[in-house]
């Protein structure tokens, strides 16, 4: 039976005459990256807030670890918001240490661990640098560095790679990543879709305060085929009895097969009058998944 480390029941919140979140749940298992998906006021932040105690749902239950969520638990999360915070005026180090402090370390032992953390990233130079000398991509690393520095056994990322540049965002991702091989779960949010596809393993996408889609990844791809295939041959002059041409590019062909066919009918009668380069199933990717179910709301 898979564990989980994170379990959110039937969450409601409701702001005003806005309703964030409406008997919103989800299973977060161990180990495992989840993706936490939507447009901007969907009310993913509302719910990272929820989990890490920021604010409290009107109803609904979140179970951390087998136990329902309370203070203590704070000490075991780790959240990098989106909006980043960090005092302008105070040194690099001196400010994170401080921060790593309020998490329980004693100062020698964030020292260490923050002095290897700054060398990974390598921004051990700025440590005795004032905040407002470093530039945004800077100052998250920063953040980041002070986020995972007591090994939280949940980390919450949202948007944890917004101002970097792809050289610093693969830096991140494979730290994330490697985060995840020593066992930590993370909850990541982003609006970066290729991102999703290549750490994510299960997603919630959440609009107007409600899940819409959830599961694997690999599962909701699946579900989203729609029998199109791309296909190369040596002739640009492709004749298909019973299939659709709904593009083409010189030789090359996107076809879309009806539901009453198959691939090897498609193969079969491409051969009548053409040889095959290349032919492949054409899987959605999930930003277009992400356009279609939140369009279809």
């Amino acid at each position: 039976m898979q564990e989980h480390i994170l379990i959110a029941r039937n969450i409601v919140k409701q702001y005003e005459n806005h309703l964030a979140l409406n008997d919103v749940s989800l299973e977060i298992p161990k180990g495992s990256i989840y993706g936490l998906l939507g447009p901007n006021g969907a009310g993913k932040t509302t719910l990272m807030k929820i989990i890490n105690q920021i604010t409290a749902p009107d109803s609904g239950e979140i179970i951390f670890n087998n136990e329902k969520l309370v203070r203590k638990h704070i000490s075991q999360i780790g959240y990098l918001p989106e909006e980043r915070g960090l005092y302008r005026k105070m040194k690099v180090g001196e400010q994170s240490l401080y921060l790593a402090q309020l998490k329980g370390m004693s100062k020698k032992e964030a020292t260490v661990k923050l002095k290897t953390w700054f060398e990974k990233l390598d921004i051990l130079q700025w440590w005795d640098k004032k905040v407002e000398e470093l530039s945004k991509g800077m100052a998250q690393k920063v953040q980041f560095a002070v986020t995972v520095i007591h090994n939280p056994d949940l980390l919450i990322f949202d948007e944890p790679f917004s101002g970097f540049d792809p050289v610093n965002t693969a830096i991140i991702r494979k730290e994330i990543l490697e985060l995840k091989e020593k066992g930590t779960s993370i909850i990541f949010s982003t609006h970066r879709m290729e991102s999703v596809e290549e750490i994510c393993d299960e997603i919630t996408l959440i609009d107007n305060g409600i899940s819409i889609l959830q599961g694997e990844i690999n599962s909701i791809k699946d579900k989203f085929r729609n029998n199109i295939f791309q296909i190369e041959t040596n002739s640009n002059n492709l004749k298909l009895d019973g299939f659709e041409i709904i593009y083409q590019d010189e030789n090359n062909f996107t076809v879309k097969v009806p539901p009453n066919k198959n691939s090897k009918e498609l193969i079969t009668e491409i051969l009548k009058t053409s040889e095959i380069i290349s032919f492949k199933e054409k899987i959605p990717s999930m930003e277009e998944i992400f356009i279609k179910t939140v369009s279809n709301g």
